[in-house]
């Protein structure tokens, strides 16, 4: 049984004039959110200390917080990276010596239970952490580059502008989003906005695929309606595929601990942003660029024909 047939026949573009000032407004509020309130960058970034202790006994982390805020640690972050006897200690950048400070944190979770173990210790520099930030900058301005080019070849420039403007919309709303809610950033976010790259641009390639083969075999129709049907013909695709994404993203979210969390929530918000923005901001940039069959159509081989003598 089909829960969505391919005979929709929605007028999505007739409503782009909205989905527009939608987008802007969402836009606006990232970027204002971004650069008042900043975002929270994990140790990645910022630098600090992590440790990764074993526990023998499942702990509440509750309380290895409390005793870490008794000895000093105010700002350490707990959390489970595995079972509940694993967890993980971060804390800002300290002045004392790596191996010091590892003693110091071992000490106080021995409060806890005495024969817990280290499994690893990390120690992220301010300046390590700066040079990450600008790979991920870079690594983004890349991956857009390169997928504007991809697209330009396979099928038009003016679909280049609509993806490479689809995929700005997503990254600049899901960042938005984090700093809204202040979720901590870190590599793990940096993987998933890519990886929300990636899934929009599917969507949109798809999408322009069916836009392109409907401009070539309905060559008398206007390409407002060409958009439409081919939006229409793929909608069943697109709902499915985020649906059933989005359920395996929300079992990771709640049952996947604390160290996948801002990872789950950026993946989540980006799918859904990216679902909004293969019809409403892709397809439509393309259409206000005045993309027709003619673009698309092969070049018309040279007529002359030289006269014989």
């Amino acid at each position: 049984m089909r829960f969505i047939t391919d005979e929709t026949h929605f007028r999505f573009m007739e409503r782009r004039g909205v989905a527009a000032i939608v987008s802007a407004l969402l836009i606006i509020g990232s970027i204002v959110a971004i650069v008042a309130k900043g975002l929270n960058f994990g140790i990645e970034f910022t630098g600090g200390v992590e440790l990764e202790a074993g526990f023998a006994e499942a702990v509440d982390v509750d309380d290895v917080r409390l005793k870490l805020a008794d000895s000093g640690y105010d700002d350490a972050q707990v959390l489970y990276f595995g079972t509940q006897r694993d967890v993980m200690v971060r804390i800002p950048p300290q002045e004392a010596e790596g191996g010091v400070v590892r003693e110091q944190l071992l000490t106080v979770l021995r409060q806890i239970e005495p024969e817990v173990t280290a499994r690893s210790f990390s120690v992220v520099y301010p300046q390590i952490g700066a040079e990450v930030a600008e790979a991920g900058s870079l690594a983004m301005v890349f991956v857009l580059l390169m997928i504007f080019i991809y697209i330009m070849f396979r099928f038009q420039w003016r679909f280049s502008m609509g993806a490479v403007a689809a995929l700005v919309h997503d990254v600049i709303i899901t960042v938005g989003f984090f700093a809204v809610f202040q979720f901590q950033v870190d590599a793990s976010v940096i993987a998933a906005v890519l990886a929300v790259v990636g899934y929009s641009l599917n969507d949109t390639v798809v999408v322009f695929d069916r836009i392109r083969e409907n401009f070539l075999s309905l060559r008398g129709e206007e390409p407002i309606g060409v958009i439409d049907r081919s939006i229409n013909q793929m909608l069943a695709r697109t709902i499915i595929t985020g649906i059933t994404t989005l359920l395996v993203l929300a079992a990771l979210l709640v049952f996947g601990g604390e160290s996948v969390h801002s990872f789950s929530v950026a993946l989540i918000v980006g799918i859904v942003v990216g679902t909004y923005s293969s019809i409403y901001v892709a397809s439509a940039v393309a259409l206000r660029l005045g993309v027709n069959a003619k673009d698309l159509l092969p070049p018309e081989p040279d007529e002359a024909i030289d006269e014989l003598p």
